[in-house]
């Protein structure tokens, strides 16, 4: 039988020491990270391609749109799954829940890839997605379709799969470091860090492997491999049961939060409505809502605490949203240029050939790698070497200062592609352009190497590194521990804010009256679009918000916000 302690929290049911039962639990986690992240690069990877491919004949805006539509839910839905967490579940059976909902929805990819598969959840395909196509040579290639094809199958598809991510991403990291939280502060700093390699170490069987298999061999069995992992992530969670230390749902403070919101804004009338109403049920006899019934929950006193704590945390994290919308460019508008870049034949000379070994071309997918593989190396040489160096001299920064730093980073990757874009539509004006097979479709590309885009691959991995790896440590440790939940979805919220902005803005910018990314001719391509503008635009964004995120940082203050409540882990930012 589990141990159980303060609030019903149960704690391991393996034996021996306690290091060595946490060291079990947080090895599962992190295994189970790495499946789940393996199988999310595996299906966003090469979404772009696969939309824009024959298949479906999407254009390269609509496709791009679609991944960062995706990409935006998975973190936008996140406070769902807190707050399922929080009020009902708990972490561990909301985790559970969402890998369910996870596996079933990414089945649906690989149903889409047979023809009998499309027939029956998308129907047939219009015959106005071909048409003659003036650069092809006299051959075909994709036309604007009356319609996007199978585009309620594919976003309700990508919906449900956002709802499944953003559920075990908002649970999984804080479960996590529930296994280590009593062991300190900087247990919880190298947890993060950990996790953050694993998440990679996933990412890179899935852009070697996955992807590769995607572009050159087939996207069924391509998309077969995220399911065939999130079926063993879920296996292993599951089996790992005993070695857990497991909370139970303490109630949720959204409307606490909402009504002492209301009140600090002037709305006092209508927060006292809601009290008013509160204590009429708990006079008459009539509990209090469930949430606030749990073991654990929060009395008044800590909810107006925790309220100020969240109107500290909410300004740092609302400045972080030009910064996840630079930073979801890369699996989005820096995959679509790299397909308008030369991509080199793995193995030479044919790239007509596609089915024999001399054409697999190399995937585009695998300049993703750049950023992994700055992950991979930095983090344990940061976690070993540089931040015990930085320790033991009391020159470790704190997370709002890495956190600064990353954006700044993120700004330089995002001018990186900027210049190498408006290079690019400069040789394909002085018609320096090659059209090259990638999969079953050909793309007219600037005869440029695509190498060129590994400076900005890298820099957005250096970013990551400072700035959003210090940002889950930054939430968790401010975050009260009834909160801790709800301010790690808002996290992710933030994330998924920033990835539909992007995805908003590059949809504003498509439209007829002189959008910059506009493409009227050849669709699917975008030689005739000013995508250079629009890197550019998004830079100027993220400048502005460096300069107030330095700001602002240096103004927060984070100290126990009632007496006797434990410090956060940040220091104050010295002026």
């Amino acid at each position: 039988m589990a141990g159980m302690g303060d609030g019903g929290e149960r704690s391991s049911l393996l034996g021996g020491t306690p290091l060595k039962g946490r060291g079990a639990a947080c090895a599962a986690v992190l295994a189970v990270e790495g499946l789940e992240r393996a199988a999310f690069f595996g299906i966003t990877a090469n979404l772009v391609l696969y939309l824009t491919s024959g298949t479906f004949g999407w254009g390269g805006t609509q496709a791009s749109r679609a991944c960062l539509f995706f990409l935006g839910a998975s973190y936008l839905l996140s406070p769902i799954g807190g707050w399922l967490a929080d009020v009902y579940l708990g972490r561990y059976g909301t985790v559970v829940l969402s890998f369910l909902l996870y596996l079933l929805a990414a089945c649906l990819l690989p149903i889409t890839t047979s023809p009998d598969g499309r027939l029956s959840v998308c129907g047939q395909l219009p015959a106005a997605t071909i048409r003659n196509c003036s650069w092809h040579r006299g051959g075909t290639c994709r036309g604007q379709p009356p319609e996007q094809y199978c585009a309620p199958t594919i976003y309700t598809g990508l919906l449900l799969l956002a709802l499944g991510v953003s559920s075990v991403r908002a649970n999984l990291t804080s479960f996590g470091a529930d296994q280590v939280r009593d062991r300190g502060g900087d247990a919880t700093r190298r947890f993060f860090n950990w996790f953050y390699w694993s998440i990679n170490i996933g990412a890179v069987f899935s852009l070697l492997v996955v992807a590769f298999i995607q572009q050159n061999i087939s996207f069924l069995a391509g998309y077969l491999i995220p399911v065939a992992c999130l079926a063993l992530a879920l296996l292993i969670f599951l089996l790992a049961t005993p070695t857990f230390i497991t909370k139970p749902p303490t109630g949720s403070q959204v409307s606490a939060m909402i009504k002492l919101a209301l009140q600090s804004c002037g709305c006092s009338w209508l927060a006292g409505t809601g009290a008013r109403l509160s204590a009429h049920r708990w006079e008459s006899g009539d509990p209090l809502p469930k949430s606030r019934a749990q073991p654990g929950a929060p009395s008044p006193e800590e909810d107006l605490a925790n309220f100020q704590v969240l109107a500290r945390i909410l300004p740092v994290m609302l400045t972080f949203i030009p910064y996840w919308m630079v930073y979801f460019q890369m699996q989005s508008t820096y995959y679509l240029q790299g397909l308008h870049l030369h991509i080199p034949s793995i193995f030479q000379h044919s790239q007509d050939r596609a089915s024999t070994l001399q054409g697999y071309t190399f995937p585009d997918a695998w300049l993703l790698l750049a950023n992994v593989v700055v992950l991979l190396a930095l983090v344990p040489l940061k976690d070993h070497v540089i931040d015990p160096f930085l320790a033991r001299r009391s020159l470790l920064p704190s997370a709002l200062k890495r956190m600064a730093l990353g954006m700044f980073f993120s700004l330089a990757s995002i001018l990186a592609a900027g210049i190498l874009e408006r290079e690019r539509l400069q040789y394909v004006r002085l018609n320096q352009t090659v059209s090259q097979l990638i999969g079953k479709d050909r793309y007219l590309a600037a005869t440029l190497p695509i190498w060129w885009q590994v400076p900005q691959y890298l820099l957005i991995g250096i970013s990551e590194l400072f700035a959003s790896i210090p940002g889950l440590e930054f939430a968790y440790t401010e975050a009260p521990k009834s909160m801790k939940g709800a301010i790690m979805g808002l996290f992710f919220f933030i994330s998924g804010v920033g990835s539909l902005l992007g995805s908003g803005l590059l949809t504003l910018l498509s439209l007829p009256a002189r959008g910059w990314m506009r493409c009227p001719e050849d669709y699917g391509s975008i030689n005739s679009c000013r995508m250079d503008n629009y890197f550019f635009l998004l830079a100027g964004i993220q400048s502005v918000t460096c300069l107030l995120f330095a700001w602002i940082s240096r103004r927060y203050q984070s100290q126990p916000p009632w007496p006797g409540a434990p410090h956060l882990g940040t220091e104050p930012e010295e002026d």
